[in-house]
């Protein structure tokens, strides 16, 4: 057993009334944020990632980046731990460093906050654990899988994907059970000082559901925050007159993953042979499945200019899903403007709930006669829904760190 658990550990009260007052007080969050920068006062974060985008190009986690970005536009002093760094850096004004200039250089430095994106136990937790009492609170932000049970969650790979050994499915699940035992010990144990970030309420009900720590605990010490859009998203909006290309488009970095749908996007495309369908994304999908005649596959991923440009091209994004925690490109997508027909399922039904220009349809449904949901959406001078945009969610991080630092002093 004790190997079992090496192996599985590689691979991978009073504070809580007060802030539960706070943390519902919206006037407060405003007006201590404005005296913070008022004051001139300089909130010290550090950020956790596994990974982080480079200065050669590299992209990876992005929207940690995206995060930090803001947080120096707002006066933050943000210094960012990668775990997966080799050598310090700076990306456009946002210090990165190596666990190991942390630990010679900045364990003994004071920040007021701790922010960790999606947790793991190789790196987040090894960390907290030996460093954790270095900080007064602590914000996790969970995106997905890391207090998942993905066996559950994450549906089936298609039969052409090349399958996972026997042993790596039964590591895969133990870990999972491992890693959610883990936390859910070490967030009971540290709610004192912790706040939990959630990118929608599915999240948060399914962090319940995994972790299984206690409601009441978690309850006034958590934040629903989406994710934000790209900053091109908010600004440019759907060109209704330009002339389209394509009925319905749909765009995905990878399309042989099964949770990305392209089988029900192909299944669409052949009950509706009257439209022409098109795919932009890399993978080896159209190679073990027949493409309809109406359906065009466009092999590479995209620029956001280039996203936008084809969407401009397209009167409709097609874009289902069987498994988000949010579903950001889709957020981008509706935020732009185009009509958006994505999967009816429960995240998705609370994310697209204040969206006019977003339909669904069912999964599971074999003929799906897609006029009739999209003629719903094709209504002209739709204003731009707002509710992803910068202001309304990292915006309110922000406010969720003065706060936090507020009631540190309080």
């Amino acid at each position: 057993m004790s190997l079992l658990l090496f192996l599985l550990w590689n691979k991978c009260s009073k504070e809580t009334l007060f802030l539960g007052h706070y943390f519902s007080n919206n006037k407060f969050n405003n007006l201590i944020l404005e005296r913070y920068l008022k004051d001139g006062i300089i909130l010290k974060i550090l950020v956790l990632a596994t990974d982080y985008s480079r200065p050669d190009g590299i992209v990876s986690l992005h929207y940690i980046h995206t995060r930090n970005r803001w947080y120096l536009q707002k006066g933050i002093d943000v210094s960012v731990v990668s775990f997966n760094a080799k050598s310090d850096y700076t990306l456009e004004g946002v210090k990165v460093y190596t666990l190991k200039t942390y630990e010679k250089q900045l364990k003994n430095v004071s920040f007021d906050l701790l922010i960790s994106h999606a947790p793991n136990l190789r790196n987040h937790y090894r960390f907290l654990k030996k460093y954790g009492e270095n900080f007064n609170n602590v914000v996790f932000f969970f995106h997905g899988h890391e207090v998942l049970r993905c066996s559950e969650i994450y549906p089936k790979p298609y039969s052409f994907v090349k399958k996972s050994p026997i042993v790596s499915v039964v590591s895969r699940e133990l870990y999972d059970l491992f890693k959610l035992r883990i936390w859910r010990s070490y967030f009971s144990k540290m709610a004192y000082k912790s706040h939990f970030v959630f990118v929608s309420h599915w999240m948060f009900n399914m962090f319940i559901k995994f972790v299984k720590v206690d409601r009441n605990l978690i309850n006034p010490k958590k934040s629903i925050i989406y994710n934000s859009v790209g900053e091109n998203f908010e600004k440019v909006t759907y060109d209704t007159t330009k002339e389209k290309k394509y009925d319905f488009i749909t765009i995905r970095n990878m399309l042989d993953g099964s949770k990305y749908s392209i089988d029900i996007v192909t299944r669409v495309a052949k009950n509706n042979p009257e439209y022409t369908f098109c795919v932009v994304g890399k993978g080896k999908f159209y190679e073990y499945n027949k493409k309809p005649d109406n359906l065009i596959w466009i092999d590479k991923n995209l620029t956001h200019k280039e996203v936008i440009e084809m969407l401009n091209e397209s009167r409709c994004a097609l874009i289902p899903t069987r498994a988000d925690a949010q579903g950001v490109m889709a957020c981008e997508m509706a935020t732009f403007g185009i009509p958006v027909i994505t999967s009816r399922i429960d995240v998705c039904e609370e994310i697209f709930s204040e969206f006019e220009n977003v339909g669904f349809i069912d999964n599971q449904k074999e003929e799906i006669d897609i006029e009739p949901i999209y003629k719903k959406l094709n209504k002209p001078n739709q204003n731009k829904n707002e509710k992803y945009f910068s202001k309304n969610t990292i915006e309110e991080e922000v406010k969720l760190f003065y706060k936090l630092r507020g009631s540190q002093k309080a």
